[in-house]
C-alpha cells in the first residue's frame, strides 16, 4: 500500500497527509526516540503507536530506528519506564532525570510486541523480526510475571489492581507475540494458555477490573483488542454510542465532562473500521479534523466544547499518529487490518474458565 493510498477524500487529501507524516517525522530523534513534542516525554506506548503510523505511511525506516530505540532503552527485566524526559538530541533512559516516571507498566511494556508484527507485514522485515525477537520474549517475561490467577493482569508491580483497557491491549499484544514466534520459528505454549486466561477475564469478567466505565477507551477497547468480535463486539459499540460520540466533533475521553479528544476518536474509528463500519468511521475521522494544526499537520490532543476552548494546548505525535493508522484501516492496509482485523494472528485458545 503505497501512503498516497492514506489519503481520504473529505478527510485528508494528499497534500495534507505528506504535511501530516512531515509532522511526525520532524518531532523524531535521530536515535529513533518519539516524545509526544519535542521538549516534552516519550512514553513506550505512544511510541510504539506512532512507530506503526510511520510504517503505514511507507517511512520504513524512521519506524525502524523507533523499534531500535526500544530494544536500546529496555529494562533487563523486559519492561520500560512509564515516562522519559525529552533531551537535546533524544531521548535517553539514562541521565539525571531522564526517567521522569520510573513505573514499570505492563500494557506499556506489552505494546512493543503489537508493533514488531506490524513491522514485520509491513515490510517482511525477517532480519529484523529476529532482532526484536529478544526484545519482545523478555516483554512478555515482565508482563505474564504479573499475571494473577484469575487471568486479569495487574497494572504494575506495586499493585494487585488490574484495569480493563491495559488488559485488553496486553491481550493483543500477547496474539501479536504469538505470531511474531510462529515467524522467527519459536513455540510459546504459555502464552498460549495466557492469552486465554486473559480473554476470559476481558470478555467474560468485568468484575475483576476496577472500574473504570466513565472512560471511552474501556468501552471501545475490548473490541480494538480483537477480544470481542462478531455480535458481542457490534452489541458493546452500539451500547454506549449514545455516551461518548458527540456529532459533528468526536469522541469524549469521559463521559462526564465536555472533552473530546482526537486519541480516542480516532482509535474508535480503527475500532469501526476493522469491524467494517467504514461510513462512521470516515465520519468521525472528519469530524475530528477541527484538532487538526495546518502549518505541521499535527493535532491538538482535545477540545473542551462546552468553553470553545483547545485543551491541552499541545500538538501530538501519537495523535497524529492514530489519525494514520485509522486512515490506513479505512483504506485496507494489509497489515494494519490484519493486526487490528485479527484476521492475521493466532486464534486464542478457547477457555471455559468462568467457574
Amino acid at each position: 500500500m503505497t501512503r498516497a493510498a492514506l489519503a481520504a477524500p473529505g478527510v485528508l487529501g494528499r497534500d495534507e497527509l505528506a504535511t501530516t507524516v512531515a509532522g511526525i517525522l520532524a518531532v523524531q530523534h535521530p536515535d529513533g526516540s518519539i516524545p509526544w513534542f519535542r521538549g516534552d516525554k516519550l512514553d513506550p506506548w505512544d511510541h510504539v503507536e506512532t512507530a506503526m503510523a510511520l510504517d503505514a505511511a511507507q517511512e520504513h525506516s524512521a519506524a525502524r530506528r523507533a523499534y531500535h530505540w526500544l530494544a536500546a532503552t529496555q529494562n533487563p527485566d523486559g519492561s520500560w519506564f512509564a515516562n522519559y524526559a525529552d533531551q537535546p538530541g533524544g531521548v535517553s533512559r539514562t541521565g539525571t532525570g531522564a526517567v521522569t516516571d520510573p513505573t514499570r507498566d505492563t500494557n506499556f511494556s506489552a505494546y512493543v510486541a503489537v508493533g514488531a508484527y506490524h513491522h514485520y507485514l509491513s515490510t517482511g522485515d525477517q532480519v529484523l523480526a529476529e532482532e526484536l525477537w529478544p526484545c519482545v520474549e523478555r516483554a512478555m517475561g515482565f508482563v505474564l510475571g504479573l499475571q494473577r490467577e484469575d487471568g486479569a493482569i495487574r497494572w504494575n508491580a506495586q499493585t494487585d489492581e488490574a484495569l480493563l483497557t491495559g488488559s485488553s491491549s496486553i491481550f493483543h499484544a500477547l496474539r501479536c507475540a504469538l505470531a511474531l514466534a510462529k515467524v522467527c520459528g519459536r513455540d510459546a505454549p504459555d502464552w498460549e494458555w495466557a492469552a486465554a486466561l486473559l480473554g476470559d477475564a476481558v470478555t467474560a469478567h468485568p468484575e475483576r477490573f476496577t472500574p473504570k466505565d466513565r472512560y471511552s477507551m474501556d468501552w471501545y477497547y475490548p473490541v480494538l483488542s480483537t477480544a470481542l468480535r462478531g455480535p458481542a463486539a457490534e452489541e458493546r459499540i452500539d451500547g454506549a454510542w449514545d455516551r461518548f460520540v458527540v456529532p459533528g466533533l468526536g469522541v469524549r475521553c469521559v463521559d462526564d465532562h465536555p472533552w473530546v479528544t482526537g486519541g480516542e476518536t480516532c482509535e474508535l474509528a480503527l475500532t469501526l473500521a476493522v469491524l467494517g463500519r467504514t461510513g462512521e468511521a470516515r465520519t468521525l475521522l472528519t469530524d475530528i479534523q477541527h484538532l487538526r494544526n495546518p502549518a505541521d499537520g499535527l493535532y491538538w490532543t482535545g477540545y473542551v466544547y462546552a468553553d470553545s476552548a483547545i485543551w491541552p494546548e499541545e500538538l501530538t505525535s501519537w495523535t497524529a499518529g492514530s489519525m494514520l493508522l485509522a486512515l490506513a484501516a479505512l483504506g485496507g492496509d494489509p497489515a494494519t487490518c490484519a493486526v487490528f482485523g485479527g484476521s492475521g494472528l493466532p486464534a486464542a485458545l478457547p477457555a471455559a474458565l468462568s467457574a
